[in-house]
Formats: structure tokens, sequence, C-alpha cells
């Protein structure tokens, strides 16, 4: 194979594509269909409740139409991290909607899914054999932490769909995986069929987002993996994806523009040189893959610790906004006060927006708009707790009498009703960790299954 072509719908599952841009890439002949469905970004509540980033419909209107696409071209469909965790309960739940599609349709398919949840038993084994450290400014795990924590899954590297792709006649026409670093599914497709590992693994660091590297960002994308460098072509006709974007989506998500780490190695682009094949197309060269000696994957799991309230307040008043900061403190302040047992045992943050809500202290603009949106979040033990506190402090501040008040009706406006809007179970991320193991596969049970 001199080329191979990989075809990306979105850059998340469930948040839709223009079949016409999935059209065009289909065109293109691609060996492959992969889209990632998992992340993160969102926050902890999704494996600590069970919950998923979008909407079951969301997902079974797109692999809808994916299924068909990959039966018809003969190809594979790799979806990763299902659900948005990747947890157990979400591969099962993607293969019952993969199998009522088949069903519908009239598809005969065969379906793999790759499980990633590791046992508690096994990590605090591995915990108590020195095997598990923390990520960057995340605290040392503890026993408590793997007790507390709902589920703890982990991210695969590229090996467990290899194993499912060396498999021939046998190979599953959709794979389900579970949670999954991000490029992996497009790594084992080139590792698969004798391309660079390095380019290999840049070029689903690149796709994985779907058209976001390019200009216009779009959704669907192509990448064409060859034998020294890769391409990225958007399949909106009227996007670019143009060397800068493109360098500037390596960088996306890292903490480091030339060093990206992930499982069983890192990603050096030290070398790397990113130019425009057409005034459409970019090209990407110079990658480099660093097998580490030591093969980790990262375990990742969130825990419920309290509930939280908030109410949404409007403030125009220049008077109020020239003194904001000293205000907000009177208010904590006061509410302390008036509540120090419920106080002591909550978390009372406020969010100027407006005023440095987004970058907080690295804010670099002083300017204040002539209207501020202030939400006070209370966090505390019970969702009644939380009521009590937000309410306060919105009582508070709706009646204070700053210095330089003129008006006397009420300091703020208020959107919603209820004015405190309680938001139910708060959730926090309590295994962020590294764990050293010694096989790349066998954490990652595999199951599979014909659909007639």
């Amino acid at each position: 194979m001199d080329e191979l072509r990989v075809l990306v719908p979105n850059g998340m599952m469930g948040y839709g594509f223009p079949l016409e841009d999935f059209e065009r890439g289909l065109a293109e002949k691609p060996h492959a269909i992969v889209v990632d469905a998992g992340s993160t970004d969102s926050g902890p509540q999704k494996l600590a409740l069970g919950e998923m980033t979008c909407p079951v419909s969301a997902y079974q209107k797109e692999l809808a139409i994916l299924i068909p696409a990959a039966k018809k071209h003969n190809i594979p469909l790799i979806v990763s991290s299902a659900g948005g965790d990747g947890t157990n309960q979400h591969v099962d739940l993607f293969v019952e909607i993969v199998k009522e599609i088949a069903t519908e349709q009239k598809l005969n398919i065969k379906v793999a899914s790759i499980y990633s949840d590791i046992p508690k038993e096994t990590v605090q084994k591995e915990l108590a054999n020195h095997n598990v450290i923390p990520m960057t400014n995340v605290p040392e795990l503890t026993e408590d932490d793997i007790n507390e924590t709902s589920v703890i899954t982990a991210q695969m590297g590229a090996e467990p769909y290899l194993e499912l792709l060396k498999k021939g006649d046998e190979r599953p026409d959709v794979i389900i995986g579970g949670r999954t670093y991000d490029p992996a599914p497009t790594a084992a497709l080139g590792i698969h069929y004798g391309f660079s590992p390095a380019l290999a693994w840049h070029m689903g660091k690149i796709i994985e987002c779907g058209a976001i590297c390019c200009v216009p960002t779009g959704k669907t994308v192509l990448g064409r993996l060859r034998e020294d460098h890769f391409l990225i072509e958007p399949m909106n006709p009227n996007s670019k994806a143009l060397p800068h974007s493109v360098a500037a989506h390596t960088m996306y998500e890292k903490s480091s523009a030339t060093l990206l780490p992930g499982p069983g190695g890192v990603l050096n682009l030290k070398n790397c040189t990113f130019e425009a094949e057409t005034d459409r197309i970019a090209r990407i060269s110079g990658s480099q893959f660093e097998v580490d000696s030591t093969y980790r994957i990262k375990l990742e799991g969130a825990k419920t610790v309290g509930y939280r309230s908030i109410t949404v307040m409007g403030l125009r008043d220049p008077i109020l906004i020239n003194q904001l900061d000293d205000i907000l403190a009177y208010v904590k302040n006061q509410v302390t006060k008036e509540l120090p047992e419920e106080a002591e045992q909550s978390q009372l943050i406020f969010h100027p927006y407006g005023k440095n809500a987004v970058m907080q202290h690295l804010e670099s603009v002083t300017d204040v708009g002539h209207e501020v949106c202030v939400i006070a979040e209370v966090a505390s033990p019970t969702q009644e707790m939380a009521q009590l506190l937000v309410n306060r402090v919105r009582t508070t501040l709706l009646h204070y009498h700053y210095p330089g008040r003129i008006a006397t009706s009420g300091n703020i406006g208020m959107p919603f009703t209820p004015l405190e809007i309680p938001l139910g179970l708060v959730c926090q991320f309590s295994v962020y960790h590294l764990m050293t193991i010694d096989n790349p596969v066998t954490p990652f049970e595999v199951k599979q299954w014909e659909v007639n």
C-alpha cells in the first residue's frame, strides 16, 4: 500500500456532521472510518455519575449512517472512548445500538468491543507495588481515593486495536472501543499497514478532532498517510488545511509543543515540518516516535463530593461595578459570619463574567464593561445546605448598601426562577494517574459478535 486513507466524519461522535462532506470523503475510497467519542474536557461527571457526552439519540443517528457506509465500502468503522468516558457500561450500550441498527438495516456484520475498566483490586495491588504514579500537579493516589471512586478506566494505546486488525478475514466490521488515547486507532491502522509509527501517531493526533485544524474549522477530514509524510485535507471544499493551522493544532491540549507522551512512547516533533501540498492540503513530515522502556497507561476515575447550587445575578450600576471585588469579598465574609457552620463545610466561588471570570488572575485586559453577570456557586455536603448559602449570598448582595450607593430598590437583576438553582451532585476527579503494565493488550478485554 502506497497510501493509507483514514476518514474522520467529525471530531466528536454525537456532534453531527454534514452528510455531503462525509460522502465526499467516501468518494476518496478510504481504508477506514475512525471517530472518537470521548474526552475528560467536560469534567468528571461522566465518570462519577455514568453519564454520556451526548444523548443516546445523537449516537444512534450517526451510527445509522456510519455502519452501512463502512459495510458498503468493506472498510472497518472504529469508534473509540464510547459514550465520552469509555467505561464498560457505555461500550455495551454502543454495542447494543450497533446491533439494533444492523438488525433494522438487515446488515450482516462482525462487531468487536474492547473494554477499558480496570478493577479496583488491580489498582490497589499495583499501588502497593509502587507501580502507580500521579500525573503532573496531581496528588499521590491513596486507597481511600480508589474506594471512593465510582469506576476506574484506563486509556488504551494502539495495541488492542492492532490485534483486531490483524484478524484478516475475521477482522471486525465495527470496533467499539473503551477509553482510548485519542490518536491510537489511526496509529494502529498505520502500523498495521506498515507505515511509520511516528507519522501514524502524528496523523492520528491531528485528525481525531476532525477538521478543527482547518480554516475555517469544520468537521469531516481525510488523512492520507504515505511513506515519509502525511496529508490533511478537509472534505468541505470551502475549507483549507494550512501549514500554520495544522501546526497549531498539533499543540492543542498539550503541555509541550514538541514532545507528546502517550501509551508506549513519546511523539517527538522537534524536526517536524509543516508545508503546503496545495492551497488547501497540508503536508507534514519529520515526526519521530521514541519508544518508552516502561509501558504506562493513564487511569481515570471520579467521585461525588457534595451538592452544588448557583444563583445568576446581573449588575449594571457603575458605582457597584467599580468596587466589585471589595463588594464580593464583603458578601462572602458576611455570609460566613451569619452561617458559620454551613460555610465551614462548603465552598463559595464567584464567577464575575465581564470581569476576569474566564482567565481570572491571568487576565490581561483591565477594562470592565457597563454590565457584569455574577454567578455565585456553592458546593456543600447537602443540597439543602447549598441552597441556604446561595440564597444568603443573593439576598446579601441584593440589599447591601455599598459605599456611594444611590439606588435603594435592589442591586441586581435575576434572569431565572427559581432564584437559587440546584444543580445536584458535585463531582471531582479522584484518579488521574499512570500505571505501569507488562502487556499493552491483556488489561483490555475483547468480545466479538456476529449480527445477521
